[in-house]
């Protein structure tokens, strides 16, 4: 009957021991996390590391209303950090109390975009010196702009942006060497992107490495198959090197991979008039001034070989 008593007694004990934290275990914290616009944003993390003692995190995501509610926390201090892909972090320091709810402040999560339109942000600093250097580039201020996107580099390291426009630079200047080396930096904090790549390729053709230019283009439009622009662009160089069918069959890939893509109608169309094949150079080049297209020469051009063929 003792030891039966014992036990029961250090039974009693242990669930008196296992109860005593939760006493201090009685904190709740809510909060929303919004955007740019103030809307709620949902699916974002939230992360609440306790400052006091022994670290502690706890993970959890915004509901569809950008809320979100912690319950069984520790009372004491916290850091409220929330993140979300295509944002810039948010976070604050609050204090979680006893009883009722600690309601948190919102935390606003920006854009990029929405932190360039902020006068006196890195981001809207960033974007002024970037359209300044950008807009030399476009007056034929060369010197300007190689000043500009050279002094964005050495302060933005990691944006594939400023090297290419930077290549671009160079390109005009005929500093193939430079250009090669910019375009080569963005494609190492870009790669796979096709427009950087046409800009390499370009540069390899202006300075006499046609062969080298053709390559990139054949493997900048075999890795992005789905990418208009990229097919788009290896037919042009093709069309270049007087390779006439095979650019052909690359305006037709383009045109697979975004039929509304009209500039590619008009150079199959062209195409197909050299080539004897009248009817579907009509189809592509009726296809062509259908989408009324901006460049007048083209439509010009396209509406004499129509006249031409059905004569």
């Amino acid at each position: 009957m003792r030891r039966l008593f014992t036990g029961a007694a250090l039974l009693v004990g242990l669930a008196l021991f296992a109860a005593a934290p939760a006493s201090a275990v009685v904190s709740q914290v809510r909060g929303k996390v919004i955007g740019p616009d103030g809307e709620g944003v949902p699916d974002a993390v939230v992360v609440l590391e306790y400052l006091g003692g022994v670290p502690r995190k706890f993970e959890l995501k915004t509901n569809k209303k950008g809320e979100y509610l912690q319950v069984g926390l520790e009372s004491g201090p916290y850091r409220i950090t929330a993140t979300k892909e295509g944002f810039r972090g948010a976070s604050l320091d609050i204090r979680a109390s006893l009883g009722d709810v600690t309601e948190v402040p919102d935390l606003q999560l920006m854009t990029a975009e929405a932190l360039a339109e902020q006068p006196g942000t890195a981001e809207a600093e960033l974007r002024s010196k970037f359209q300044a250097a950008s807009d030399a580039l476009s007056a034929g201020k060369l010197d300007e702009a190689e000043a500009g996107f050279n002094a964005l580099a050495e302060e933005y390291p990691d944006i594939p942006e400023i090297y290419q426009n930077l290549g671009l630079v160079y390109g005009r200047q005929q500093k193939w060497a430079e250009a090669e080396a910019s375009l080569l930096k963005a494609r190492e904090l870009k790669p796979g992107d096709s427009q950087i790549a046409t800009a390499l390729a370009g540069v390899y053709q202006e300075s006499g490495q046609k062969d080298k230019a053709l390559a990139l283009m054949a493997e900048t439009a075999s890795a992005n198959p789905t990418d208009a622009r990229a097919q788009y662009n290896k037919g042009i160089f093709l069309l270049n090197s007087n390779q006439t069918e095979e650019a052909l069959a690359a305006f037709e890939a383009a045109l697979a991979a975004d039929p509304g893509m009209t500039e590619a109608h008009f150079r199959a169309g062209t195409l197909l008039v050299g080539m004897g094949k009248v009817p579907e150079a009509i189809e592509h080049l009726e296809a062509y001034l259908a989408a009324n297209p901006s460049n007048a020469e083209n439509v010009a051009t396209a509406q004499g070989l129509i006249q031409a063929l059905k004569k």
